[in-house]
């Protein structure tokens, strides 16, 4: 069984996986939330922490956007290959 599905449906979706792969590690993954330095001295010195929840976005992210640029450049060449 053949399947024609038009090209522009894995373009469009692989590049909505590589945007929002991409929104989810900058607005996800960056680290919120600040631990204060060693002396107290206020929250200019304080370091950002990254959690487990934000590790995992950024994980994930990057699977998004490897995902959308597969399928971006599988698509390529199978529609050069027709």
């Amino acid at each position: 069984m053949q399947l024609n599905i038009p090209p522009i449906v894995p373009y469009v979706v692989g590049a909505m996986l590589v945007m929002f792969g991409s929104l989810r590690i900058k607005y996800l993954g960056a680290p919120r939330t600040l631990r204060p330095s060693e002396d107290d001295t206020g929250a200019a010195d304080a370091i950002p922490v990254r959690g487990k929840e934000q590790k995992r976005h950024l994980r994930m992210g990057v699977v998004w956007i490897a995902m959308g640029l597969f399928l971006l450049i599988s698509t390529y060449y199978q529609v050069r290959r027709r």
